[in-house]
């Protein structure tokens, strides 16, 4: 019997790569900290995971006319939102430097756990695989 990637490990691995896009828009926003009418994107992380998870079931909605909408919510590279800043600067910046760092640390957490998360999920294929 052939052991399905995707059936044992789930939708980890695309949540590892969304935690990646998510660092690589959160480390962005840092550096533009200090440039003038930069606004703070970063990614809604559920609403990409949900959809990897639709598309993975085969349940994501399909669209019967082209005048619908999309049952989509978000999740492409494109679908990046823009951050209502608490404060604004004067020159349209709304980047809040420590609020950016503590959503890259948290971000960063996350990655980890579900990192440690995934490495347990192969021990285990590997221990099933050798027969112990």
């Amino acid at each position: 019997m052939a052991i399905s990637f995707d059936n044992a490990l789930g939708i980890h691995e695309r949540a590892l790569q969304v935690r990646v896009q998510r660092a690589e828009v959160l480390a962005n926003n840092l550096a533009n900290a200090d440039t003038p009418g930069y606004k703070a994107r970063d990614i809604d992380f559920r609403a990409m995971l949900q959809q990897a998870n639709e598309s993975m079931s085969g349940l994501a909605m399909e669209r019967t006319n082209s005048a619908h909408l999309s049952g989509g919510s978000g999740g492409g590279d494109g679908d990046l939102l823009y951050r209502n800043p608490y404060q604004p600067s004067v020159d349209g910046n709304t980047v809040d430097a420590q609020q950016e760092q503590a959503r890259y640390m948290r971000n960063a957490m996350d990655f980890q756990a579900s990192f440690q998360f995934l490495s347990s999920k192969f021990a285990g294929l590997t221990k099933a695989l050798k027969g112990e």
